[in-house]
Order: structure tokens, then C-alpha cells, then sequence
């Protein structure tokens, strides 16, 4: 079965991950907020250290339920930066809180996530590594709308690949045997 370049066959959490949920259209609330939440953990980092530390973060976030998320406090969000099992940066655990703040302002968050791309999943299918862009127009705007409304740790290569895993854009390769 060929898969996408970047998916490490060895790695069967990655190879789920890829198969499963990568690319595949969302318009639930609670894993778009997810996304962008552990989007922004990945910030400078691998995702694979994400996709291993994803069941903490989901145990220790409240199941990424915007509203417990928003109402944590300060002594519980420092509390996590001696957890192991997540990413003890204090700029993006504490980000979690304000984004879910951030995410709480706004009228339909799901509709408004997906106004960047017009509503639809936008497909490429790069034949090779080279094709892939790390950013675009629209992940260009989403940063900047969302840094308006308050978001954090949502920068233009940050959100492009949040886009890339809820599936609004669609970005399996070629001979990938998920490409449509």
C-alpha cells in the first residue's frame, strides 16, 4: 500500500494517524479546537512528538471541551509544566487556555475555520516533497485573522498544517492510496 512520503512506515501510530484522520474533512468543534491547539504544541517541534504525547494532552486538557479548557486556572496550567507526558513550554500550555477564550468570542467557530477555504476542502496532489508548501494565501489569513481574535501560537506555517490535518486541505500525494 504506498502512503504519503512523509508517513515513517515503522511508526504504526503515524501510519494510523495518516490513514485515519490526516486530510479527512472536519466539522466537529471539539477536534478542530484540538487541532489547532496541538498544532500549535508541534510549534518548532516534530509531530510525531505530539502524536505520542496526543492521550496526555487529551487527559490533562479535558478532552479538549473548549469550555474546561477556558476555565482552567493559572495553578492548574502551571501544574502541567512538571508533566512529563506533555510539552512543557509555558507559552503553548498556557496558549490552550487562551485559545479555547479566544474560540468561546467567536459566533460559529467551525463555520468561521472553514470561510478560509470557501467552505470546501481545497485538494492538491504533489507528486513529490518539492510540491509541498509549508504555507498559502489562506493560511496566511487565518493567522492573521485568528492573532486578531485573540489566538496564540497560530502562525501562517502552524495553521497550514492544522488545515492540512482537519482535511480542509487535502493534500495526499498522488499515489497515495487516500489521494480520491
Amino acid at each position: 500500500m504506498t502512503r504519503c512520503l512523509w508517513v515513517p512506515e515503522d511508526k504504526p501510530l503515524y501510519v494510523d494517524y495518516h490513514d485515519m484522520e490526516w486530510g479527512v474533512a472536519s466539522r466537529d468543534p471539539r477536534h478542530l479546537f484540538e487541532m489547532i491547539c496541538l498544532e500549535g504544541a508541534q510549534a518548532g517541534l516534530s509531530w510525531w512528538t505530539v502524536l505520542q504525547k496526543r492521550a496526555r494532552y487529551r487527559e490533562v486538557f479535558h478532552h479538549f471541551e473548549v469550555s474546561k479548557v477556558a476555565e482552567m486556572s493559572d495553578s492548574e496550567l502551571e501544574g502541567l509544566l512538571e508533566d512529563p507526558g506533555i510539552i512543557r513550554h509555558r507559552g503553548k500550555v498556557m496558549a490552550f487556555r487562551q485559545n479555547a477564550r479566544a474560540w468561546l468570542e467567536l459566533d460559529d467557530p467551525v463555520e468561521w475555520i472553514w470561510s478560509f477555504v470557501g467552505g470546501e476542502t481545497v485538494v492538491k496532489r504533489p507528486r513529490t516533497m518539492a510540491e509541498v508548501v509549508a504555507t498559502s494565501a489562506e493560511s496566511d489569513a487565518m493567522s492573521k485573522a485568528m492573532r486578531k481574535a485573540g489566538f496564540n501560537f497560530v502562525g501562517s506555517t502552524t495553521l497550514y498544517a492544522f488545515m492540512q490535518a482537519v482535511g480542509m486541505v487535502d493534500e495526499h500525494s498522488v499515489d497515495c492510496f487516500r489521494s480520491r
